[in-house]
């Protein structure tokens, strides 16, 4: 092989990514949140970029409650206690609350409110029982002890170290005594969730519906006591398109009210530019040329997002006009072929974006599904699929539940739909729908 230093010319073909282009590719997948967060950092980037947030305000409940047209609500017409705020209780300070009325002993009392913070939030308890008696350095049994005490505590099953202990304390809480309940969830608990109920009915010498029956009662058991303390921060979405009816007509608009305005700080490029530096000169090219490319990015970015929401009110008109039920199959490529963009960029335009529609705030991804084969020219989408599915299993007869490949047979010989058993069987276990075997019931 003949290897020689030289110098060569060749023509090549490449896309470069431009400082411009890349910030254009981030704007178009931020959401309403990220991008204001990015026009913030930005601001404190570049001086000569100035935000301004007037279209934006904090509702006020007093001014901002909605009246039917028409008619004007005084201040004492307003109904002032559904405005005040929910006084939430914590799991700990309830279960202490309940510890200063029971009679222990003030080494018991510190080890229990230990204990207790060690309590998760579904209500289990997740110490190390060992490390707790070397840590309060008292023997196993009186830890033990500390545990009963904080078991023997509202709610039901609160401080168990296991789903089968929190069902077995309730169970044992209760007025009326479920002798065989208590016996399959301590010994059987495991043959009893794989539903392995004929072996457990001869074991136990019971009839079948008698497990039946313990599974009935089980299931009005809360398997997570402490949720109900529980609370969580309401997350708040804002959309980032609106689609609504406007009598036979769809309206698509971008929502930006919630993003705040890029302005040109004037004043303050006036007052630099006076200098006869180079450097400053320098600076405020760069910082003006940096202003330009966000703004160009920002149209961009609306754009692209009006062109996919007008393509998406388009393409399923059905669905704004009749109902989720008549959701069409439609994929990312496809979009991407008419609108004439790359197949990444209506990607990135839906990513964690929301639209605001007649029937609530939905993802952007969620109009996009996949093409189902029919018997017939017409095609169906999988969430079609899945609603049916669901609808089928719920009409079932429960004594003899269809099994995934029935429902694929009924799919192809009601609907028209060909889908094979493991498809079923895939979209199921999507919908959070247990097998036919664990949905049997024998009474």
């Amino acid at each position: 092989m003949d290897i020689k230093a030289g110098l060569w010319q060749q023509q090549t073909m490449k896309l470069a990514l431009t400082q411009e282009l890349t910030q254009a590719i981030a704007l178009l997948q931020y959401s309403a949140h990220e991008l204001s967060a990015f026009l913030e950092s930005k601001e404190m980037e570049n001086p000569l970029l100035q935000i301004e947030d007037n279209n934006i305000r904090a509702i006020d409940p007093q001014v901002d409650r909605w009246k039917p047209k028409g008619k004007k609500i005084d201040k004492d017409e307003k109904n002032w206690i559904e405005q005040i705020g929910e006084k939430v209780v914590a799991l700990d300070e309830y279960l202490l609350s309940q510890l200063n009325m029971k009679e222990v002993t003030p080494g018991q009392k510190k080890v229990i409110s230990y204990l207790i913070q060690c309590i998760d939030e579904n209500g289990y308890l997740i110490a190390d029982l060992e490390e707790v008696s070397a840590h309060f350095q008292i023997s196993s049994a009186e830890v033990q002890l500390c545990v009963n005490l904080l078991q023997d505590l509202e709610p039901d099953g609160i401080g168990a170290g296991s789903l089968r202990e929190c069902l077995l304390i309730q169970l044992r809480k209760k007025e009326q005594k479920d002798l065989l309940a208590e016996k399959i969830v301590d010994e059987y608990f495991l043959l009893f969730a794989d539903k392995k109920w004929k072996d457990l009915a001869k074991k136990l010498e019971v009839d079948i519906k008698e497990i039946q029956r313990v599974f009935d009662c089980l299931q009005s058991l809360n398997p997570r006591p402490g949720a109900i303390f529980h609370h969580e921060k309401p997350a708040y979405i804002i959309p980032d398109v609106i689609i609504d009816r406007e009598g036979n007509n769809l309206a698509v608009k971008v929502f930006d009210d919630a993003v705040p305005k890029v302005r040109f700080n004037e004043t303050y490029y006036k007052q630099l530019v006076t200098y006869k530096n180079p450097e400053v000169s320098r600076f405020l090219q760069e910082k003006q040329q940096d202003y330009h490319w966000l703004i160009k990015s920002l149209e961009q970015r609306k754009e692209t997002l009006l062109k996919v929401g007008l393509k998406i009110a388009e393409k399923q008109q059905d669905f704004f006009h009749k109902g989720p039920q008549f959701l069409k199959p439609m994929t990312m490529k496809e979009l991407s072929d008419e609108l004439g963009i790359h197949e990444s960029t209506v990607s990135r335009a839906v990513r964690g974006k929301f639209a605001q529609t007649p029937y609530g705030m939905l993802e952007l991804k969620s109009f996009f599904t996949s093409t189902i084969q029919t018997v017939s020219n017409e095609s169906a989408s999988s969430s079609q699929v899945k609603s049916m599915i669901s609808r089928y299993i719920a009409e079932e007869n429960k004594q003899n539940p269809l099994s995934d490949q029935e429902i694929a047979q009924i799919l192809e010989d009601r609907e028209g739909i060909i889908v094979s058993r493991r498809t079923v069987a895939k979209y199921r276990d999507r919908l959070g729908i247990p097998s036919s075997s664990k949905r049997k019931r024998y009474e």
